[in-house]
């Protein structure tokens, strides 16, 4: 359930809400708005009696919330959250940035290169995986810790702030010591550990959904990271598994108006995971701006016939520029920007 406060609520009243809500077994999560407060009451409430809460002074009314998550929830937060992972990628606004890099990491001139072809055609933030989950245990695993330093580099060299993968509570403390933003694969996007942990630093998450989850599934994970403290995640739509093969994974697009109208969260789409496929990743990207998504992640690589991972799906640095050309008039029909 959420309290909306009288808009003349004192801060001494909203203090003596927050601990009858504790009092209740419940975690208080106050959101103050332009015009008043309200404090989010986190828990299993079902059985919680409410009507001391509604008589309490400078409470306006209790609002119950249906939905299993309570903090991801639009009832919770008509405002929309903006996640800044830098200056220039701030993302839930007007603005759409573009996050593009190589899925791997794989040495410092590569990724160097990649970071240099990333600014030049316009984009916002580097990609690239330092620690990466394969399906196939004989498969290059990334190169961890020194491949964070090699993305710190090319942060330095270029500016440009950096998103990578974190696959194991244990290693979150060193990936957020380098990365500006923390990435949830598919594979882990039900790791509640993994969630919890990552809720437990300051770093924006940017949370992938699981190749077989619901779109009740996904906000209930992003539930577990925003109930641990940190209020910046970023949900990603990067495709789900279908019986249709002629793509890797069917992105479904439809989940972008949708999560719109149950979340204050932005919603990320990954063209590049969700087709598999490089010739197809241009127009989905620019779908998915029309259908009004609040980012997008591009898979870029220098010379994607030799990448060590997924080049198959990996855009050329020719490809990326064009491609922002055109995504600039297609979220200009939408009244956004690129």
């Amino acid at each position: 359930m959420i309290i909306v406060m009288k808009a003349q609520a004192t801060e001494e009243q909203i203090q003596h809400v927050k601990e009858m809500i504790r009092e209740m077994g419940l975690i208080d999560h106050p959101i103050k708005g332009s015009e008043l407060t309200v404090v989010a009451a986190i828990g299993d409430d079902r059985k919680k009696d409410s009507n001391a809460l509604e008589q309490a002074p400078g409470v306006d009314r209790v609002v119950p919330i249906l939905a299993p998550y309570k903090m991801a929830s639009l009832e919770t937060q008509p405002e929309r959250t903006l996640v800044r992972i830098s200056d220039e990628c701030v993302i839930g606004g007007k603005h759409i940035p573009v996050i593009a890099g190589p899925c791997s990491v794989e040495s410092e001139a590569q990724i160097l290169e990649s970071a240099h072809a990333v600014r030049a055609a316009g984009a916002h933030a580097l990609r690239g995986g330092a620690f990466k989950p394969r399906t196939n245990p004989y498969c290059f695993q990334g190169h961890g810790e020194d491949g964070l330093k090699m993305l710190a580099a090319a942060r330095e060299a270029t500016g440009l702030a950096i998103v990578t993968e974190v696959l194991t509570p244990s290693e979150v403390d060193v990936v957020s010591k380098y990365a500006d933003c923390l990435q949830v694969g598919t594979r882990n996007s039900q790791n509640f550990k993994l969630l919890e942990a990552c809720g437990k630093q300051p770093r924006p998450v940017l949370l992938k959904r699981g190749m077989a989850m619901t779109i009740d599934e996904l906000l209930q994970a992003a539930e577990y990271i925003l109930s641990m403290g940190n209020p910046n995640v970023i949900l990603c739509e990067r495709g789900i598994r279908t019986f249709e093969n002629h793509t890797r994974n069917t992105l479904s697009l439809s989940a972008v108006p949708e999560l719109h109208q149950r979340t204050h969260l932005p919603i990320l789409i990954d063209p590049s995971h969700g087709t598999g496929h490089a010739r197809l990743v241009g127009d989905m990207a620019r779908a998915a701006v029309a259908a009004n998504c609040d980012a997008l992640a591009i898979e870029m690589h220098p010379d994607p016939e030799h990448a060590w991972t997924d080049g198959a799906q990996s855009v050329t640095p020719a490809a990326l520029t064009e491609m922002m050309g055109t995504l600039k008039r297609v979220a200009e029909a939408v009244d956004r920007s690129v």
